[in-house]
Formats: C-alpha cells, structure tokens, sequence
C-alpha cells in the first residue's frame, strides 16, 4: 500500500512534473519472476528515481545508514525507504557481506526484482568503477538473469555532498538481459565471479557512457580523504 501510494499519488507525479525522466528499455523487465537490475551509482537519488519508475516493485539493500539519519531529512529518508520495501544492510565486510547476500538471495527466492549497485558507493567522480563480485554470488546462487540499468545524469540534480536537488532532466536507461547460465555450478570460482561482474559491468558502460576506472570506488573516495 505504501509503495502504491509514494508512486502513484506522492512521489512518482512530483518527480515526473518536476524532473521529466526519460526512460527506455523498461519493456526488458519481466512481467514475473526473480531477475537483479544491475545500476551505476551516481547520486542519492538513485535510489529514488529508479524504484519509482520501475514497472515492478523494486526491493534495494540499502546501506543502513538511510534508516537510522536523524531531523525531518532522515526521518523522510527512512519512511521512503521503508514505504518502499528497501531492506537495511550492513556494509562494513565480512559476516556483514555474507548476511548482504543471503538476504539478496531471500529476495530473489521470493521471486521479486533486487537492485543492485555493484560499485559498492557512489561514484566519487561520475565514472564507472569495478564492480564487486558479490553481484556475480547472487546472480550463479540464484540462477537469474541481470538486467544491467544506466542511470543518466542524477549526479547532476544531485551532487555529493548537497542537500538539496537541482530541477534537470535524468534519464534511465534499462539493457536487454544478460544469462550467465554458462557458469552454472561455478559459483564458488573466484575467477568465474570476477568474469561475470566485469561483464556487467562493460554492459553498464556502454549503456551509460561512462569513463571505466578498474579501481573499487570506495578506494578512490579514501584517498581523496586523506588528502583533504
């Protein structure tokens, strides 16, 4: 009920009138059935435009922080997220990676569509990075298909580090599914995982036009720290 009315009677005609996003490709969405939308990180608003356009419910692991801020903004972020079926994940690593991807393959066993980003973060300076393999787990667990999805120019209604949007057009751009069925039983192969996430990734590229950096963007984002 919450995620009907955030898209058909709050959010999604506020967003419509006020940033006019383009869309193609979302006919590649199956009407039914488990499939993992595969998205480029540029802003926040990522999060919101993309569920909301979506022709299905979309279930996103969202790092817990969106659920926890504090003031109106993250009382705001936290009922979005929620209203949305978003589900909180801990992304410090190690026990909290594998809980990440059980829950992802929860979602998936129900049969519902999971988001992804496979960068991990934001990009820090709108390329596209390497993408972790943990993408590449769910998609050989589960045995889905990958729709990889570029979303276009939300860093720019959105920048790092700003509250409050910027009124622009985005665009979203939804690619034909991937079948990695090949690697069936490979799961467990790191090299095998490593092969299916850099193809995602150079699909994401393509769709999106971005500059590929075969670094972790959460690297990046450490240096640029230390050096401030």
């Amino acid at each position: 009920m919450a995620y009907f009315i955030l898209k058909n009677l709050l959010l999604g005609p506020l967003l419509k009138l006020l940033f006019r996003p383009w869309v193609r490709g979302m006919e590649n969405i199956p009407n039914s059935g488990a499939a993992i939308l595969a998205s480029n990180h540029l802003s926040f608003s990522d999060s919101i435009f993309l569920p909301l356009q979506s022709r299905r419910p979309l279930v996103f692991l969202a790092k817990s922080e969106y659920f926890t801020g504090k003031g109106i903004k993250g009382a705001l972020t936290r009922w979005f997220f929620k209203g949305t079926g978003q589900l909180p994940i801990d992304r410090s690593g190690g026990k909290a990676s594998e809980a990440a991807l059980n829950t992802g393959l929860t979602v998936l066993g129900g049969g519902q569509v999971l988001g992804i980003y496979p960068e991990g973060t934001r990009s820090p300076d709108g390329r596209l990075y390497r993408g972790r393999t943990g993408i590449a787990r769910m998609v050989l667990e589960a045995k889905v298909s990958v729709l990889p999805v570029a979303m276009i120019d939300t860093e720019k209604v959105q920048p790092i580090g700003k509250r409050l949007p910027r009124i622009r057009r985005i665009g979203i751009v939804v690619g034909e599914p991937l079948d990695f069925s090949r690697f069936d039983g490979m799961e467990g192969d790191r090299i095998v995982l490593r092969a299916v996430t850099d193809e995602i990734m150079y699909e994401l590229m393509k769709l999106s036009g971005q500059e590929y950096v075969d670094a972790y963007a959460s690297s990046v984002k450490e240096k640029l720290a230390r050096a401030r």
